[in-house]
């Protein structure tokens, strides 16, 4: 067994190691993987300089690879379940203004940007921006 093939088995032992001690998202797993794939490829002579390249290569695809399908999606912030909220004070038009939804204070603006909602009044929840609710007073959707 060449050495080259020693040393690619050695890395990729200690780099799949290293993720199990030390987790960052499987990059050090991935990495461990490449220098496996370069240990096989090793055997049949290849320079070094082509087995580090095969390596970056490798590792690189991998690494994106294991990013797109093995971590877990971003929630999209869409409101499921209670639509309905009131306003505490009043929404100025363009402006923020504050409503209660879900029995807590958020931070609300109205999607229509030229409209203003006057306080206590029943808006719905259109959809949510960071912290922020967009909403719609009732009684423009409801006719």
């Amino acid at each position: 067994m060449p050495s080259s093939t020693l040393i690619w088995l050695l890395a990729g032992a200690v780099l799949c190691f290293m993720e199990l001690l030390l987790p960052s998202a499987f990059v050090a797993f991935m990495m461990g993987i490449s220098a496996f794939v370069v240990a096989l490829l090793s055997v049949v002579g290849l320079s070094i300089w082509l087995q580090v390249a095969i390596w970056l290569l490798l590792s690189t695809v991998l690494v994106v690879l294991s990013r797109r399908f093995l971590q877990p999606r971003r929630r999209n912030f869409k409101i499921q379940d209670a639509i309905i909220a009131e306003t505490l004070i009043e929404i100025p038009a363009g402006k923020t203004g504050r409503v209660l939804y879900e029995g807590n204070s958020w931070r609300a603006k109205c999607d229509d940007e030229k409209l203003s909602i006057p306080p206590h009044q029943r808006v719905y929840v259109v959809r949510r921006e960071g912290t922020t609710l967009i909403v719609m007073p009732e009684s423009i959707l409801s006719h």
